[in-house]
């Protein structure tokens, strides 16, 4: 039994010693691979530098993009709305009573001062037409008439009453053609009054015809709520704004301020402040303000919302970042910028005017240096990671 038992020992021996010898070697075979496998570890030679390979599957989420330069705003974003500019602006109602037969002018179209905008069928237009037409012919009888009169008085033929009385009804015959034409005038009607009764309505500006609220056989009167046509110089508009009364203080006439747009975010108006209200509106408490924009490109459309900043020097610019790449650590605040493709470093910097989106860097960032935009906060966790 003892043999036996010693036999059993020195079997049991040589198994483990088997095992363990080849749980070793699939040890020194496969676990270099796995580990090979495994993401490459943020190395970083400075306590404030990130470096990844260009394969790291970190530079996957983050959002890098250049600081644009900005004039600073004094005070928050104020909501405005873009509005014409009355300047260059024509609301067109009818003068006269009538039926539209015909209309030439289209939303969109460029029309000139002088162009027909459409015809209207009007029998009080046609009476007035009439009317001159009557008292041209009358003019030019009468007219006659009275040359005619004072011939024969030279020539003593006739007396100097007769004279007297065919003058007088030259004079009376002047006085109602023009009143005749001063009335076709103030309609607005066709140079040349006709008897056929159609009103041509006529654009008294260049520009854009941006509004028509009118169509063929549309009953229209002079009194309507709403105007037919509005024509407007699209390149310039007004930026209105309801100004709180704490913020009087901030705005003059004549500030420079910037303009931006939900419709692009990316870009920045410039305009001036053209007239601050004397009153303040006892119900909203706000003070209306008018600016001036440039709309060169056409891109701002009236009753567009907008937001207005009043700046203190439009020629000194500072660098501007999404929230989104601000993070702080204790008292500072930080971001990080990229120093070359898969080199970041964690920057301490010093914040000017910040809004509910942007932030105004005043120390510790060049305007055009790139910025993680999105994902600074895993990155200062990795970099906390490795210090």
């Amino acid at each position: 039994m003892i043999k036996i038992g010693k036999n059993f020992i020195l079997f049991l021996t040589a198994l483990l010693l088997t095992a363990g010898g080849g749980y070793w070697g699939w040890q020194r075979l496969h676990v270099p691979q796995a580990a090979a496998t495994k993401e490459k570890p943020a190395a970083h030679t400075a306590s404030d530098m990130l470096h990844f390979p260009a394969d790291a599957p970190q530079l996957a989420f983050l959002k890098i993009k250049p600081a644009d330069a900005f004039p600073e705003p004094l005070i928050d974003g104020l909501n405005a709305r873009i509005a014409y500019d009355d300047n260059y602006t024509a609301r067109i109602f009818t003068p006269i009573a009538g039926r539209v037969v015909k209309i030439t002018a289209e939303a969109g179209q460029q029309v000139k001062a002088g162009d027909p905008l459409l015809w209207i069928d009007s029998p009080d237009y046609a009476a007035g037409a009439s009317d001159s037409l009557k008292a041209d012919a009358d003019l030019l009888r009468k007219k006659e008439a009275y040359e005619r009169s004072k011939k024969l008085f030279d020539a003593k033929g006739l007396a100097f009453k007769d004279i007297e009385s065919a003058e007088a009804d030259w004079r009376q015959a002047d006085a109602e053609a023009q009143r005749a034409k001063a009335r076709m005038k103030n309609l607005g009607g066709n140079a040349v009054a006709t008897a056929e009764g159609k009103f041509i309505l006529r654009a008294p500006i260049d520009g854009i015809v941006s509004e028509r609220q009118v169509n063929a056989g549309s009953e229209v009167r002079p009194d309507a709520a709403t105007p037919l046509f509005v024509i407007t110089n699209p390149k310039h508009v007004w930026v209105v704004v309801e100004l709180p009364e704490q913020w009087i203080g901030s705005v003059r006439v004549g500030q420079p301020i910037s303009v931006e747009a939900d419709a692009y975010p990316n870009e920045v108006f410039s305009g001036k402040v053209a007239v601050i209200s004397e009153t303040l509106d006892p119900v909203m408490r706000r003070f209306q303000v008018r600016c001036n924009v440039d709309n060169s490109q056409r891109k701002l459309k009236p009753e567009m919302f907008a937001r207005i900043s009043p700046i203190v020097d439009a020629k000194s610019k500072l660098p501007r970042v999404p929230n989104s790449a601000l993070f702080t650590q204790g008292l500072y605040s930080f971001l990080f910028v990229e120093r070359s493709p898969g080199v970041l470093q964690r920057r301490r910097v010093t914040l000017g005017m910040q809004d509910a989106t942007f932030t105004y860097i005043k120390d510790g960032l060049r305007a055009g240096e790139r910025v993680v935009t999105s994902g600074a906060l895993l990155l200062n966790s990795e970099l906390s990671v490795n210090d």
